[in-house]
């Protein structure tokens, strides 16, 4: 069922889907939204904000290169054995992330963030595969 998904629209969404969510996390760090709506609804001031937000930010742009060389669009680089770790590592993630989104005491974030890891999840699965 997994390679149903065509594998270069799971490379595409994922980079995509990735690219709004930095921009999602950089209007929370400008506090255009409100950082209760990220991280479980857990953060406790604006420090702990600007640091989850930086590790997610790195963590985010580290994951769309290792999608963009996996999808071959990083030109001289090419995916070997530990891109395909890296993805199957982020399979794991993504299913941790579904998981505690569920658990989620912003509701926003349960709602519209668990669906969106669950897809993540699966769209990694498939690009792992290739």
């Amino acid at each position: 069922m997994i390679r149903k998904i065509p594998f270069r629209l799971a490379v595409n969404t994922m980079l995509f889907f990735l690219s709004v969510l930095l921009v999602y996390h950089l209007l929370i760090i400008t506090q255009a939204i409100p950082y209760e709506a990220t991280w479980g609804g857990r953060l406790k001031s604006d420090e702990e904000m600007y640091r989850f937000e930086a590790v997610s930010i790195t963590v985010n742009l580290l994951i769309m290169f290792v999608i963009a060389i996996k999808g071959g669009y990083t030109g001289r680089i090419k995916p070997n054995k530990l891109i395909k770790v890296i993805l199957w590592l982020m399979v794991v993630l993504y299913a941790l992330n579904t998981v505690g989104n569920i658990l989620s005491t912003n509701l926003i974030e349960t709602i519209v963030f668990t669906p969106m890891t669950l897809i993540f999840t699966v769209l990694c699965w498939r690009m792992a595969i290739e």
